[in-house]
């Protein structure tokens, strides 16, 4: 496979991934804003800001921190390279250039929802039933997600797809937990502190998961070992890492030694990891070597995979 179709089949599911963190992350935000408020800095709405590392250039186009302008923001602008607008934008137009890899069914699920993207942007619909827009994100990526996994021949083209989803998935759990935890500090009121626990578990899907696994109400310390250590969930980071490290072992051919080994090491941390591993050094310090980590792994992809030769 030529490197440069690669990159493409990798970037329009990362992209794709990319839509569907933003809407969960702008789902709890959202249902965090009504909540009454009782941080004057508004630190929940600040969140999204600090997870995508846009707390600059919104501040530039938009001046005051409010969810209407966040909505617009992340939801519609063009501008904003990590909007849901530019992110399936870019899922669709890395999937043209493909075409003829993927399945028909994958292109007219994908080509489809940017057309009602751009319908929607063109009315300014997004804000007027936040929660119904974030529900039809999820639903037309899972929609693509399935088709592709249920029409795609199992070969490089499937491989290097998935592998851009599980990279982007697990450095978006990341930053979720590693911002979420530094903004809810504990709270006085458990009825305020049950829901925002709530909230972060629907955000990655994995409330009904914490259910299940623990049978009691969410604590800091079970969610932390839930979305990093747990392989069970989905969307948790020994979950991720394991399924890019299965994936680069199916890829043909010898060029990719170092992610290989780069992922190895990070699934041995994951796999013989324990919670107090977590919080040895305080948990922004374990999510922030992970992200280095899980960012060195993306370039080593990039580089062995993604770059012409």
């Amino acid at each position: 496979m030529l490197s440069r179709t690669a990159s493409e089949l990798y970037w329009m599911s990362r992209y794709l991934e990319r839509a569907e963190n933003t809407a969960r992350m702008l789902d709890v935000t959202y249902s965090m804003s009504l909540m009454p408020q009782i941080d004057a800095d508004n630190s929940e709405l600040i969140a999204p800001l600090t997870i995508t590392g846009t707390h600059d250039p919104f501040l530039k186009e938009y001046g005051q921190i409010n969810m209407a302008n966040l909505l617009d923001f992340f939801v519609l602008d063009e501008r904003n390279p990590s909007s849901i607008f530019s992110c399936i934008k870019g899922a669709r137009d890395n999937a043209h250039a493909v075409r003829g890899r993927i399945s028909g069914e994958v292109w007219e699920s994908l080509n489809a929802t940017w057309l009602e993207m751009k319908a929607l942007r063109k009315r300014g619909g997004a804000s007027q039933d936040a929660v119904a827009f974030f529900d039809w994100v999820k639903e037309r990526s899972h929609q693509v997600r399935g088709a592709t996994f249920g029409t795609i021949l199992r070969s490089d083209t499937l491989n290097f797809i998935r592998l851009g989803t599980f990279i982007e998935r697990a450095d978006n759990t990341a930053r979720i937990l590693d911002v979420k935890y530094q903004v809810m500090k504990e709270d006085e009121d458990p009825v305020r502190e049950f829901y925002r626990w709530n909230a972060l578990l629907r955000s990655v899907g994995a409330y009904e998961a914490y259910q299940e696994l623990y049978k009691q109400a969410p604590t800091r310390d079970l969610v932390a070992e839930l979305l990093i250590l747990r392989s069970e969930v989905p969307r948790s980071l020994r979950a991720s890492v394991e399924e890019v490290e299965a994936l680069l072992g199916n890829i043909e051919g010898d060029a990719g030694r170092e992610p290989r080994l780069l992922t190895a090491v990070q699934h041995a941390k994951l796999r013989f990891g324990t919670i107090g591993d977590l919080f040895a050094d305080g948990l922004h310090a374990y999510l922030d070597q992970f992200l280095t980590d899980i960012n060195a792994i993306a370039a080593s992809i990039h580089k062995s995979y993604l770059e012409a030769s």
